[in-house]
């Protein structure tokens, strides 16, 4: 299922790097970090509470943690920019 507040490719081209980075627990990860970013982003645009994200996501404990070390590391903020930057020139 598609949402409004999904990233499109070229977004996801800008950010992959941001947060496609290996775990520094060594942990593996078994979710696409593309549908956390957009569960993330669902969550923002909504406003729906963490464990209301839809079925079709990842479990909300596992996007909630994965939110919670981007945020902690500034990567979150970072990521937030880019996307705000490549959304400013294309309105240019």
């Amino acid at each position: 299922m598609r949402y409004s507040s999904d990233l499109n490719d070229k977004q996801w081209k800008a950010i992959k790097k941001l947060v496609d980075r290996p775990d520094p627990r060594r942990a593996l990860s078994t979710y696409d970090r593309r549908e956390v970013i957009n569960a993330i982003l669902y969550l923002n645009k909504t406003g729906c509470q963490w464990r209301m994200l839809p079925s079709h996501f990842p479990k909300w404990q596992n996007v909630y943690n994965h939110f919670r070390r981007l945020e902690k590391h500034g990567i979150w903020q970072e990521m937030c920019w880019v996307l705000n930057e490549l959304t400013r020139k294309k309105n240019d």
